[in-house]
């Protein structure tokens, strides 16, 4: 009975030792024209590890101007257990041309796949899904898009993705319908102040896309979007301390929301390697990884005469 206690603790001790040593290399972009988005992600990723309490060793490498090759080369390890990052598109190509060997959460989505490396993103696509969804719940039929004048490039992939996910016709005007029946939307897409400065806007069937909100500042009433949930619910405090550390825009708000989604990702991967699917309520949207696939869903809202918010 003493032998087995004694192997017993050995082996708790041999875990806890090993568990201590685990490492977790993450690569952002430090400097360059990435390097704002890179720290607001390296924010909302810290404060989510510090609120776990998590033991694991982070190293965090500059990948401005760096071969992504040579940084797995040079700062891969036998405690390395996972990969974060990069952020840029063409880096993350260039690591899916590195195949590394152990599991990578790359923070950008490309069309190359590898089946240990999962490509996780505030997509156009994860928002265009999540609005038909609001769509097909209203049964919308016919959807007018009116868009902001000079700055329709903004939004070229948002509407591609809509035309896949949606079954009815896109029809682009140059001005606010006068009239829209029970099947019918309009797609506002813009800044906040152009938003704001349409006139005879209906009070239903309006929706936006996140770009066109800014902290205080107003939205159309009935206008409905779809958002990082973190950003209008208090419902994740590392977030909240996040944002208070280094107050930003909302777009560096959604990376920070991001990052703590990245990191709730990890740990679930560091306690469970084998897992096969994880889901979650993120502070980006509802998370689900399935078959080495990640969907975001974000979560949507509606503008109310009182406040905003979110749809059932």
């Amino acid at each position: 009975m003493l032998n087995n206690k004694k192997i017993l603790m050995g082996f708790m001790l041999y875990c806890i030792f090993n568990h201590a040593q685990a490492e977790v290399l993450v690569i952002l972009p430090e400097s360059g024209p990435l390097a704002r988005a890179g720290l607001s992600i390296k924010q909302g990723f810290m404060s989510a590890y510090q609120a776990s309490g998590s033991k694991t060793a982070l190293k965090f490498v500059n990948s401005d101007k760096k071969k992504i090759a040579q940084l797995l080369k040079q700062y891969v390890n036998k405690k390395t257990q996972m990969v974060v990052g990069p952020l840029a598109r063409n880096e993350v190509e260039d690591l899916i041309r590195a195949r590394p060997k152990l599991q990578v959460l790359a923070l950008n989505e490309v069309s190359p796949q590898l089946p240990n490396v999962w490509q996780f993103s505030l997509s156009k696509t994860d928002d265009a899904y999540a609005l038909n969804q609001v769509l097909q719940q209203e049964q919308i039929k016919e959807l007018y898009i009116l868009r902001q004048k000079n700055a329709e490039v903004d939004n070229e992939l948002f509407l591609m993705a809509l035309l896949t996910e949606g079954d009815y016709p896109l029809n682009m005007v140059d001005q606010v319908p006068q009239t829209l029946n029970k099947h019918s939307g309009l797609l506002l897409l813009g800044s906040n102040e152009w938003l704001n400065s349409l006139e005879h806007l209906p009070r239903k069937h309006i929706y936006t896309l996140p770009n066109a909100i800014e902290e205080r500042q107003v939205l159309p009433q009935g206008v409905k979007f779809c958002d990082a949930p973190a950003l209008y619910r208090l419902a994740w405090p590392d977030v909240i301390q996040a944002y208070q550390q280094n107050p930003v825009s909302m777009p560096y708000q959604r990376l920070l929301a991001f990052g703590g989604d990245a990191w709730h990702i990890i740990m679930q991967y560091l306690e469970q390697p084998n897992v096969k699917s994880i889901e979650f309520q993120g502070r980006s949207g509802m998370v689900q990884i399935s078959q080495n696939q990640i969907r975001r869903i974000p979560q949507c809202f509606e503008n109310t005469r009182n406040k905003i918010r979110p749809l059932s």
